[in-house]
């Protein structure tokens, strides 16, 4: 069985006949130049450059980094197929109709914006207009907006939001790959465990609707690779040979990587980094703990500097946020979110449904309990067998029951605050937690009790984590097939696409909308004034508390092209102050309640249009009168001073008196 990582520079290659290798050719000196042409043309019938063409082709071929690049191209190229039709989306310019994809795109824009005009993009004023909002706790991901500005200021944010959902698998599975190359002895193994992580129904269903959390699960594996190699270059686990002379200080360069991943997770999404930071302290702790030296505090410490200063930005944001107090989020809203949150059984290890889109929707028992938000959190049960099956082929190993204990630990974690069977929810141990019940059997009602871990509000995301272990575990055994049973890896492989990646169509309620909206924006675009647009249905959303009604996502799509200041707002910590501010304001107020079907009175109406002069609304629009905005909507705008100004299809497009 062959070594991972082995140095097979000692083994003897003999020279290939008719080569142009210099190792190939007999002693003394070479021809340079035109007369080393010559001699090659000579020797080769006058067809040396073709000959030699090809040679540098095939060394090209046979070097590291060109295998590396062929097999991140042919893992992106299977997260493609897998995600299927969502690569359609490019071509026809769609999005799924979720706030969550809206805000992506917001983001990617604004990044965009600020980096062109070298702003801070952790603050905006063109959401929750006219008060603004802190962004340093908000799903801005400004490394990838960073990284993909060129595609956003050419192409626009709705493609730079779709190519990154459909590069995610692919880098997903590549990362996966590298660490599971440091723990199985054959590549065949790695390339299994890097499609089971990166192919898995659960990610793939998060790169179509939460790409966030996708792209941020990409620094798990890198977090456990770089700890890796941090531990076997201060531990001496590859001497160097007696030809080069060991380095003074081996552990720098793998504790800059170590840092650098880190802080790049930061900057990409915090809850994807915490993951990230548990998966190098479980790797790293034991270690440092087992026996204490300064060669390996120092790289360690080494590594938080590295990751503190390259996340330095994003860190400063969210302490200002916290300090500030607008991070600030009632124990009690928390503790109600929690029980909306986690995985039931035998939901959790039951096909994917994925295997529908073959026709076996019928072995796709429910596998959820009614309470699943966050769409598909489940392993599949192909990746649980193999799982398993890697657990009894490598029971000899140390470190294969550890990662069973870190899948088991992050399973446990992943039911919630409550077990759910089927469609019945058990409390044992009940006990009641801020006016809600729920179990102090479960691990993870005390996970988030841990002080910093109160805002870690969807459980069954530390699914994720466990899909790290459970991976690598299944590469093993398709790394035992391949010494001991190599045929059965093709029907491994076959199983495994039955339950590979997600095609949208285990939700079909989500939508697809437009990624722009020329007709609606025309008239706002040419507006130069800066002036503020309310779109209606009204409402601030994000993560808790909530103001307003949901508003339509097709609003905050729409404001990428014109620039103007929202009214409405998609914020991951929306401050109460800020609700305090905008709900002080008569206008703002009086909508509120008359889209919850309250009857305003004149009073109210002549109070709202004086506030209405100080706001600076220059446009409102209505994307849609369904049964939650009632009929006393439109009677308010009308006694409010707005004038119907032109409409596009069902939208209607308004502007105030005056203007």
């Amino acid at each position: 069985m062959e070594r991972a990582g082995g140095d097979r520079s000692a083994r003897q290659v003999p020279p290939a006949a008719g080569t142009l290798d210099d190792r190939a050719q007999p002693p003394g000196p070479a021809p340079s130049g035109p007369g080393r042409a010559r001699a090659a043309a000579t020797a080769d019938g006058g067809s040396g450059q073709d000959r030699s063409w090809q040679a540098s082709v095939g060394a090209a071929i046979t070097r590291p980094w060109a295998r590396q690049l062929a097999l991140l191209i042919v893992y992106i190229a299977a997260g493609v197929a897998v995600t299927w039709p969502r690569a359609t989306y490019l071509s026809s310019g769609q999005l799924p109709a979720l706030r969550d994809e809206a805000a992506y795109v917001w983001g990617f824009w604004w990044v965009a914006h600020q980096v062109i005009h070298l702003g801070n993009p952790w603050f905006t004023p063109l959401m929750v207009a006219p008060v603004g909002v802190q962004l340093g706790f908000h799903t801005l991901m400004p490394l990838p907006g960073l990284l993909l500005a060129p595609v956003t200021l050419t192409a626009g944010p709705a493609v730079s939001y779709t190519v990154l959902a459909l590069l995610t698998p692919g880098l997903l599975c590549y990362a996966m790959y590298r660490v599971a190359r440091l723990w199985l002895p054959s590549a065949t193994g790695a390339i299994a465990a890097g499609a089971f992580f990166g192919l898995s129904a659960m990610l793939c269903e998060e790169a179509w609707y939460h790409v966030n959390l996708a792209i941020g699960a990409v620094f798990m594996p890198l977090a456990l690779e770089a700890s890796v190699r941090l531990r076997r270059a201060c531990s001496g686990a590859h001497p160097a040979s007696q030809e080069t002379p060991p380095r003074r200080y081996p552990g720098v360069w793998p504790a800059v990587f170590l840092g650098v991943v880190m802080g790049a997770a930061v900057l990409t999404d915090q809850e994807s980094a915490l993951q990230a930071a548990i998966v190098a302290a479980l790797a790293l702790l034991p270690w440092l703990l087992r026996r204490p030296s300064m060669a390996k505090i120092w790289p360690s410490l080494l590594a938080v500097v590295v990751g503190a200063v390259i996340a330095s930005p994003q860190l400063v944001a969210m302490a200002q946020e916290a300090i500030s107090g607008l991070a600030r989020v009632d124990p009690g809203a928390l503790a109600v979110s929690y029980k909306k949150y986690g995985i039931g059984l035998p939901g959790m290890f039951s096909p994917t449904p994925r295997v529908a889109d073959f026709g076996l929707g019928q072995l796709a028992a429910p596998f959820r309990h009614g309470h699943d938000s966050e769409q598909l959190p489940m392993y599949g049960s192909v990746l649980t067998a193999l799982g398993l099956a890697g657990l009894a082929v490598s029971w000899r190993r140390r470190s294969a029951w550890l990662l069973a204990l870190l899948w088991l630990g992050c399973s446990l974690l992943a039911l919630g605050s409550s077990l759910w069977l089927a469609k019945t929810q058990h409390l044992p141990l009940m006990a009641w937690w801020h006016t809600v019940r729920v179990s102090n059997l479960m691990p993870y009602t005390w996970f988030v009790r841990i002080p910093g871990l109160s805002g870690f509000r969807e459980a069954d995301r530390l699914a994720i984590l466990g899909l790290l272990p459970a991976a690598l575990l299944a590469g093993a055994t398709v790394n035992w097939l391949r010494y001991h049973a190599r045929p059965l890896i093709v029907i491994v492989a076959a199983l495994g696409v039955l339950e590979a990646g997600y095609s949208g169509r285990a939700f079909p309620k989500i939508g697809i909308i437009p990624d722009s909206y020329p007709a609606v924006d025309q008239s706002i675009r040419a507006d130069h004034s800066r002036s503020t647009v309310v779109d209606l249905p009204y409402g601030l959303r994000g993560g808790i508390p909530v103001f307003g009604l949901p508003f339509d996502s097709r609003a905050l799509v729409n404001a990428t092209a014109d620039g103007h200041p929202r009214a409405i707002g998609y914020v991951s910590r929306l401050p109460a102050s800020a609700i305090g501010t905008i709900d002080g304001h008569p206008f703002f107020h009086y909508l509120v309640n008359a889209q919850h079907g309250w009857h305003i009175t004149a009073a109210h109406a002549a109070a709202a249009r004086r506030d209405l002069r100080h706001l600076n609304v220059g446009w409102l629009v209505v994307w849609s009168r369904s049964q939650l905005f009632p009929q006393t909507v439109l009677p308010y705008l009308k006694e409010t001073g707005f004038r119907f100004d032109y409409r596009v299809g069902s939208i209607l497009i308004y502007r105030p008196a005056g203007r």
